[in-house]
């Protein structure tokens, strides 16, 4: 693997664990796409560092489980201000 691949996916990593950040927001940051963040936090990065791998996994797995309570949000939201218009 080429050495920026390498250290772009502990970048990530550490981008997500201190930020708690969505798979989304780390790619936006990055200016990446979606499937290649997920790729180097999930495939990459455990050849990499395993320990780092695992915290990344843990938040990604939070995030995902509150998903559908940030979906509801933002659609209650939304209607919201269309309603108050």
């Amino acid at each position: 693997m080429k050495d920026y691949i390498e250290e772009r996916a502990v970048e990530i990593a550490t981008y997500i664990i201190e930020q708690k950040a969505t798979v989304r927001q780390t790619a936006k940051q990055f200016g990446i796409s979606k499937s290649t963040v997920h790729k180097d936090v999930t495939e990459r990065l455990k050849g990499i560092n395993m320990n780092l791998a695992q915290q990344a996994r843990e938040v990604l797995d939070q995030n995902k489980a509150e998903r559908h309570i940030r979906g509801g949000m933002a659609t209650r939201e939304k209607y919201l201000r269309e309603h108050i218009k």
